[in-house]
């Protein structure tokens, strides 16, 4: 009895440690960037604002993630297409592939829905010369 305990105790404990190891060290970076803050408080200062890039880079993520997936998804297809019971060969095993892959669609929909538009062209301003046929610029402001 006490053996079959340790037996499938250290694999469940491995487990959880693995989830669990990710989380405490995200938690106590958090915990030293607060204390930073507060002694940066305690003299007067204040945290720079962080630049924020142009979201380049969840598009690269993106891409990088759905590619990702789609390879597993190709490559984890062949496991049972020949002799699946679920249609079309897509089993659970496609989950896999499929998980990464939408999560790297995601990330490029976030891309597309939350990018700023480009200012528009301000020499055409300054010389007076505007696309706008009708003429009345300040109208729709």
């Amino acid at each position: 009895m006490e053996d079959s305990f340790y037996r499938n105790f250290f694999p469940c404990a491995g487990g959880v440690a693995l989830f669990l190891i990710p989380f405490v060290f995200f938690a106590f970076l958090r915990y030293l960037r607060y204390k930073e803050t507060l002694a940066l408080a305690e003299k007067g200062l204040a945290r720079p604002e962080q630049v924020r890039g142009n979201g380049k880079d969840t598009l690269r993520w993106g891409i990088a993630i759905t590619a990702i997936g789609l390879a597993l998804c190709v490559g984890l297809y062949p496991l049972g297409a020949s002799r699946s019971v679920y249609p079309l060969g897509f089993g659970p095993w496609m989950l896999i592939g499929l998980l990464p892959t939408f999560f790297g669609l995601a990330l490029v929909l976030i891309y597309v829905l939350t990018r700023e538009k480009k200012p528009e062209d301000k020499s055409s301003e300054a010389t007076g010369t505007t696309s706008s046929s009708t003429g009345n610029e300040g109208a729709d402001k």
